[in-house]
């Protein structure tokens, strides 16, 4: 295909050279209805180009096949036979995804520290989780991806299962071994789906980078093109390999759950992005990573900070444009570090727990916006105003890995209560209790609730903890089945 094409770019530049005039959504007319306040701040180009594509960029019937053909070069271009866009995030796509393979009732391995919107999709769904556990690092308090001999195992245990799905990256850069992964799915037969939201950049360059999940056999890769891309928020592409899954039941599964009325305006980035990247990825993301190798150099040149990396952590591989920051050698926590960084240098920090900060490096950055970084953090390290380090009742190995009794579907629904925190333990959590970012919840619904668990939200919401999802963000009270 000409991947120099831009069809959803191209048919929006058309739709203005006709002056076409649409008497249907969005109702304020390519702006022309808009508060002039509101077009200062967000100017006028965001609405001109905010057109429906039925009965806009394309014919009623879409005959014209302009979203089509933008798919398939997506597709072309990443090594994968089948892709669809989604406008509604990796959170929607990642529980398409799951549906596609898994249905109600039946079993599906599941990574235990993926993103609260796979369990959301279990929720949803009914489908029965098989938890497969992170490995976990003592010294660092920090998990890694299921390896291949835990996806093995939980296969054996769990033989009909109908497959596998793990998250790589995770929001800290760390990787999986796909391929092997991949091994283990060929010898039982099952199918894999990886939550690659943090991997829309990996298919753009042959080295110094991780695998892409395409590359190494998976069957579903979900990517979020507006996290290390340069797509809009929540612009999110599935990718097919192989006939393991029917692309006309992943569309129908996507259908059930997406917008009827999808954004123009991240369609059109996701396709120019796919461009850029075809025409200009490789020069790009060298670029990227040479920053973000000389950024990590520099920062751990500076006392007190240490950058995580391949010989400081057990991960199978690392993104090197994921810059992992352990502020635990100052005395301090990660989240008032971040905190220190906003309010001080005007910088926000892309994630934060109890000792470390991360920094995303993309082609969008520059020597002038990691020089910033850079000098940032030193500040910092010479301030000598940090908060000192909050305490948090950090879980030891295996205490997060907690009982199973219920389906999450089960506990969610079902009749449940609010019970004060002291008295939660030994009960069956009804909710999702996240920290968040990373996302991944510390307790699922169906979950039996033990004291250490409850000790390390609970320490770490007085700490400075970022609880989105429990019904009490205080965690004073914890829903629970009654």
């Amino acid at each position: 295909m000409d991947q120099s094409r831009a069809p959803v770019l191209e048919a929006l530049v058309a739709y203005h050279e006709r002056g076409d005039l649409s008497f249907t959504p969005p109702g304020h007319k390519q702006g022309r209805g808009v508060d002039p306040r509101v077009l200062a701040v967000l100017g006028e180009g965001v609405f001109k180009a905010d057109v429906l594509l039925p009965n806009g960029l394309d014919d009623r019937r879409m005959t014209g096949g302009v979203l089509e053909e933008a798919q398939q070069l997506m597709a072309e271009a990443v090594n994968a036979q089948t892709a669809f866009f989604s406008t509604c995030g990796s959170s929607l796509s990642v529980k398409s995804a799951m549906l596609s393979v898994a249905g109600p009732g039946e079993k599906l391995l599941v990574a235990r520290d993926s993103h609260k919107s796979v369990i959301s999709g279990l929720i949803l769904s009914g489908v029965e989780p098989i938890w497969v556990h992170p490995g976990w690092d003592a010294d660092l308090h920090f998990s890694y991806p299921p390896s291949p001999a835990a996806v093995e195992a939980a296969f054996k245990a769990e033989p009909d299962a109908r497959g596998v799905l793990v998250a790589s990256p995770t929001d800290y850069g760390t990787c999986a071994d796909l391929a092997g992964i991949k091994q283990v799915c060929v010898r039982h037969d099952r199918t894999f789906i990886v939550d690659e939201a943090w991997g829309a950049h990996l298919p753009f360059h042959p080295q110094g980078l991780p695998v892409w999940g395409m590359n190494a056999g998976a069957d579903v890769c979900v990517t979020s093109v507006h996290k290390m891309g340069n797509g809009l928020e929540q612009g999110s592409v599935f990718h097919l390999r192989g006939d393991r899954v029917d692309p006309n039941v992943l569309k129908a599964r996507e259908d059930l759950l997406g917008t009827t009325s999808p954004s123009t305006l991240i369609y059109a980035a996701m396709d120019g992005w796919r461009r850029q990247m075809v025409e200009q990825g490789k020069e790009l993301l060298d670029r990227a990573i040479n920053l973000a190798m000389s950024a990590r150099a520099s920062i751990n040149q500076i006392g007190g900070l240490r950058v995580l990396d391949k010989e400081s952590c057990d991960a199978f591989e690392l993104d090197p444009l994921k810059i992992v920051i352990d502020v635990a050698g100052l005395g301090a926590d990660g989240y008032h570090a971040a905190d220190w960084l906003r309010q001080r240098t005007h910088i926000n920090m892309a994630l934060s727990d109890h000792r470390r900060i991360t920094a995303e490096i993309t082609v969008g950055d520059d020597t002038g916006t990691t020089n910033v970084l850079v000098e940032s953090l030193r500040a910092m390290a010479a301030a000598g105003d940090l908060p000192s380090a909050a305490k948090i009742d950090l879980p030891g190995p295996g205490e997060l890995e907690l009982e199973t009794v219920m389906s999450p579907r089960d506990a969610f629904f079902g009749r449940t209560e609010q019970v004060p925190i002291e008295k939660a333990a030994g009960r069956v959590i009804a909710e999702m209790v996240t920290p968040y970012p990373p996302g991944a919840p510390a307790l699922t619904p169906g979950e039996l609730i033990t004291a250490p668990v409850l000790r390390y939200v609970s320490t770490g919401v007085a700490a400075g903890m970022n609880i989105p999802d429990a019904c009490d963000p205080t965690l004073r009270t914890l829903r629970v089945v009654a």
